[in-house]
């Protein structure tokens, strides 16, 4: 091998490590609470102690979630819409999922768990996501297009699996409360992954226009991108998520102790949650229309909010099953009204193909009345 050879290679490592520095110290942060977690956590009533360990978890989690959207990102640029917001949300999904589980396994039975999640991650997604989106994307043009087929596909998915998992759930409550039966959570989960796979099968087949910007197609299909491009990618994502699993089983510790010990609220942890989730989307979808992709935004957000729906419903009602713990999943009171009034924005938001800063507004009045309403309850 030649000198300017080996030069190469170790001038490529060395760029490839300043880039990808977080994944060292995720694995590290790992390997620390594999090794001493116990002892870490056994001094979380020191305000001081229990502050840094929440704060250099949910900081090490949230880092590396946004690394696994930024490697998304990129394989998106290669593999063209859907298929880009499609690993997008599948991945941070997954993320979800694993979340929730490591929650529900640890200490005492949560049954809202899953339901303040889900609720959490629609709210924030389908008025704050959105609603900075449109405020940014419209603050320097009157307005912004978008293909109004794919938004009506997306709604027309999410406003029926919305209602049937938490509302209706509400009004079916039996005499042990809203743990919905063994048939009603079949039933439910097979409605929400046929209806999932059902628009998987139209957003990748024949219908991918659907979610593709007007007129950009026929560009998308010009782009040629060599397979030894996507590889890295591949592996540094399923890299960065491989701690990211048991780093957030680790963050079950801190989140069981606020709710069980200082008496929290028990939507804390479906906020953190949420939180832990969405953001990394909110960065991408709000890039994207910022610079006038408005289409990528909507595969993002409407996207993620369908994929949580359809796919980490069935996913706790399975892992509930199995661990018997039950879940309550119906929604009470103002939230039961917030989440219906958000659908019906929604509609009226994406119904005609253009958005404008009005509507970007009245999202985010909506996400700031459900953040006051959090801290009432």
């Amino acid at each position: 091998m030649s000198g300017d050879s080996i030069l190469s290679e170790k001038t490529g490592f060395a760029a490839l490590l300043r880039q990808e520095w977080l994944l060292p110290v995720s694995i590290a942060t790992g390997v620390i609470f594999f090794l001493f977690g116990d002892t870490l956590f056994e001094h979380l009533s020191n305000p001081i102690w229990f502050a840094a360990i929440f704060i250099s978890l949910f900081g090490v989690v949230l880092a590396s979630a946004l690394s696994v959207v930024r490697h998304a990102e990129r394989l998106a640029e290669r593999l063209t819409e859907p298929y880009g917001t499609l690993i997008l949300t599948l991945t941070i999904t997954s993320i979800e999922v694993m979340a929730i589980s490591a929650v529900m396994t640890h200490g005492e039975n949560n049954p809202t768990l899953a339901r303040d999640t889900l609720f959490a991650v629609v709210m924030i997604i389908l008025n704050g996501m959105v609603g900075l989106s449109l405020l940014l994307g419209a603050w320097r043009r009157p307005e912004q297009q978008h293909n109004l087929q794919g938004a009506n596909a997306y709604l027309g998915l999410i406003v029926p699996m919305a209602t049937l998992s938490l509302v209706m759930p509400t009004f079916l409550a039996g005499p042990d409360g809203q743990h919905p039966a063994a048939p009603r959570q079949l039933i439910l989960g097979i409605i929400s992954v046929g209806l999932y796979v059902t628009f998987l099968l139209l957003q990748t087949g024949r219908h991918r226009h659907f979610f593709a910007e007007e007129g950009d197609t026929g560009a998308q299909h010009e782009v040629q991108r060599s397979r030894g491009e996507v590889l890295p990618h591949t592996i540094l994502l399923f890299s960065y998520m491989a701690p990211v699993v048991f780093l957030v089983e680790q963050l079950a510790h801190p989140i069981d102790y606020v709710i069980e010990t200082l008496n929290a609220p028990t939507a804390f942890g479906g906020v953190v949650m949420a939180v832990l989730v969405a953001t990394p989307e909110a960065i991408s979808a709000v890039r994207a229309s910022v610079a006038n992709h408005l289409q990528r935004a909507i595969n993002i957000f409407l996207g993620s909010v369908l994929s949580t729906i359809g796919l980490t419903v069935p996913a706790m009602l399975a892992i509930s099953h199995i661990i018997g713990n039950p879940v309550t999943l119906g929604l009470e009171h103002e939230n039961l009204v917030m989440l219906l009034l958000t659908l019906a924005v929604s509609i009226i938001t994406f119904s005609s193909g253009r958005t404008h800063l009005l509507q970007g507004a009245v999202h985010l009045v909506l996400f700031l009345a459900y953040v006051l309403l959090l801290f009432q309850q």
